[in-house]
């Protein structure tokens, strides 16, 4: 069938086509989008080796997510002594970007309802109904690493590989001090920007599950690219006491 003429005196109207090189840089973002959201902070350098582009292809697309506020540019932290020179520059996703990927679903909701219940009965209130919300993921959790044995460190490593399962993107390594385990996704982050107890029950429950007492060194919700949980190297808690929870939020 033949288009119709365009009434005269009107331009026509045309449908833009989105070709190939607007496509490669959609899916190319969205690669990067993914990387951000599961190693948190990363360097322009260490993007563009995973997805091997070059270091001007690289800050082309960084560039352009940033003029989007789709990622934000924060100075490395460096621990302990470091070279010459300026430190680089890592970049994280934005919250807007956060919630684009499917994140913090009904956190208005969630947040007016924690905002009531801390009115109505008080912290102890709030800290009650975060201990209940984790039950179930600490149930599932714990079903998935029947056969991680009792090595807290071990168990860390199991730990993530249900925590990825649950969505929060989660890792397990070793360090000299013990072992670190960090989330890269956190599905509350917003709400518990507000309500730490939030943080906290989950932080009790990765004690639990691991078998010892943890340090929760970082949170997303507190702005961290990570939430990091660090795992003392020490002899695992004997059967029948109770493990202790040692809290660090700011």
């Amino acid at each position: 069938m033949k288009n119709a003429a365009a009434p005269s005196g009107h331009q026509q109207a045309t449908i833009p086509v989105v070709g190939p090189a607007a496509s490669t840089d959609l899916s190319t973002r969205d690669r990067v989008t993914q990387l951000l959201l599961e190693q948190g902070a990363t360097t322009a350098a260490q993007l563009g080796s995973a997805l091997g582009l070059s270091p001007a292809a690289i800050r082309r697309h960084l560039d352009a997510m940033l003029a989007e506020g789709d990622v934000e540019a924060r100075e490395q932290v460096v621990r302990g002594s470091r070279g010459r020179g300026r430190p680089a520059k890592v970049f994280v996703l934005t919250e807007a970007a956060r919630v684009r990927c499917g994140t913090h679903h009904y956190d208005n909701i969630a947040t007016a309802a924690l905002r009531w219940i801390a009115r109505a009965g008080g912290s102890r209130a709030v800290e009650a109904f975060a201990a209940e919300q984790v039950t179930a993921l600490e149930e599932r959790c714990r079903a998935a690493m029947e056969d991680a044995g009792d090595d807290p460190l071990a168990r860390a490593e199991a730990l993530a590989g249900a925590l990825t399962a649950e969505g929060y993107a989660a890792n397990a390594s070793t360090i000299a001090s013990g072992g670190q385990l960090c989330q890269h996704h956190c599905p509350v982050a917003h709400v518990a920007a507000e309500f730490p107890q939030l943080c906290e029950a989950e932080t009790a429950v990765i004690s639990r599950l691991v078998g010892t007492h943890v340090q929760r060194l970082a949170t997303i919700a507190h702005g961290d690219g990570v939430c990091t949980t660090h795992i003392p190297t020490q002899p695992r808690a004997q059967s029948g006491n109770t493990v202790t929870t040692v809290r660090t939020d700011r």
